[in-house]
């Protein structure tokens, strides 16, 4: 039997509360790391952030932790090939991935950004939710799809957060979300939620960060 997929429901307010807490308390840039060796010690849960460059992934971590800067865009799509780890006080890792599908990115930066993906999901024991951000305004694509895979195969459970929603119109956004229900029928890691947001208008955000908050 095939899994339903459903928009994320707004949070009750314990989980509403937990989550404004967490991220109202200071969250700090810790380190960057290029490869397996210097990934901090996984002595705590951690979250992780997946998208397509250009998606809003940095505006998304911006608007969540409510700072101007925290997580900071390439100016060249593709350019940051980095790991960015921030610190939650008594909570979760939150962790920023390389953006994805830049046609011009090096074809030997690509491929070390996907060892260094792979290894990295499959082998982080604490990472407990990858969030994948599909832009509202094209749906899940193939180069998305790709990513959504590695995450089956990994055994990561993920949840698709879709972002820019403030873009588009009532109609569209229901064929978008339509088009993401669809698509991740077929992966089994997949988290039978979808978040709809907006990091310019503030929309999901709120439920975002309750979700986060409460994860075990």
């Amino acid at each position: 039997m095939q899994m339903q997929f459903t928009l994320a429901p707004a949070p009750e307010d314990a989980a509403r509360e937990k989550g404004r807490l967490l991220f109202a308390a200071p969250v700090e840039f810790l380190k960057g790391v290029v490869a397996m060796a210097g990934l901090p010690p996984d002595d705590r849960l951690e979250v992780c952030f997946a998208g397509r460059s250009n998606v809003g992934k940095s505006s998304l971590i911006n608007a969540l932790t409510n700072r101007k800067n925290l997580a900071r865009a390439s100016n060249t799509p593709g350019r940051t090939q980095e790991i960015n780890f921030f610190t939650t006080e008594g909570g979760p890792y939150l962790v920023d991935l390389p953006g994805y599908g830049y046609a011009e990115a090096p074809v030997a930066v690509v491929k070390k950004w996907h060892a260094l993906l792979k290894s990295y999901l499959s082998g982080r024991a604490t990472l407990r939710r990858a969030f994948v951000l599909i832009d509202a305004r094209h749906g899940i694509k193939a180069v998305d799809d790709e990513i959504l895979t590695l995450l089956d195969r990994s055994a990561v459970t993920f949840q698709v957060v879709l972002t820019k929603v403030d873009k588009i119109n009532k109609t569209d956004r229901e064929k978008v979300i339509e088009q993401v229900k669809g698509a991740l029928g077929k992966h089994p890691a997949a988290y039978p939620e979808i978040v709809v947001t907006s990091s310019e208008k503030g929309e999901g955000i709120e439920t975002l960060r309750a979700i986060i908050a409460t994860l075990e």
